[in-house]
C-alpha cells in the first residue's frame, strides 16, 4: 500500500482562477546526449591505437607458442632419437599454424590501423 502512494501522481494545489484543461505538469524531463555532435579526430585515433595494440597481444602468444613447439621437439627427441622425422614434421606443423595465428593477429592491428 505504501508503495501504491509512492507510484501515484502528487496532485499540485492550483489557483481557483486557472482551469485544469491549462495545467503544466509538474515534474522535469532530463536528457542527456549518447552521441556527440562533432566527431573529434584525436579521439578516433586514440581509439585505432589503443585498438591495434590490442589486436597485437596475439603475437606474443604466437611466440610463446612457437617455442612450446621446439622445445617440445627436442624433448621428444632427447627421449626417443628414432622418432627424429616423425617429431620434426609435426614440428614443423605446430610451427606453421602458429605462426599463422601471429600473422593473423598483425594484419587485423594493421587493418584497424589503416583501412578504418
Amino acid at each position: 500500500m505504501y508503495a501504491a502512494r509512492l507510484c501515484t501522481r502528487v496532485s499540485v494545489a492550483r489557483p481557483l482562477i486557472q482551469p485544469l484543461a491549462s495545467a503544466q505538469p509538474v515534474f522535469a524531463v532530463r536528457t542527456f546526449q549518447t552521441t556527440p555532435q562533432v566527431l573529434d579526430e584525436s579521439l578516433e585515433q586514440a581509439a585505432k591505437f589503443i585498438g591495434a595494440g590490442c589486436a597485437t597481444v596475439g603475437v606474443a602468444g604466437s611466440g610463446a607458442g612457437i617455442g612450446t613447439v621446439f622445445g617440445s621437439l627436442v624433448e621428444g627427441y632427447a627421449r626417443n632419437p628414432s622418432l627424429k622425422t616423425q617429431l620434426f614434421s609435426y614440428c614443423v606443423l605446430g610451427f606453421a599454424l602458429s605462426e599463422a595465428m601471429g600473422l593473423f593477429c598483425l594484419m587485423i592491428a594493421f587493418m584497424i590501423l589503416f583501412a578504418l
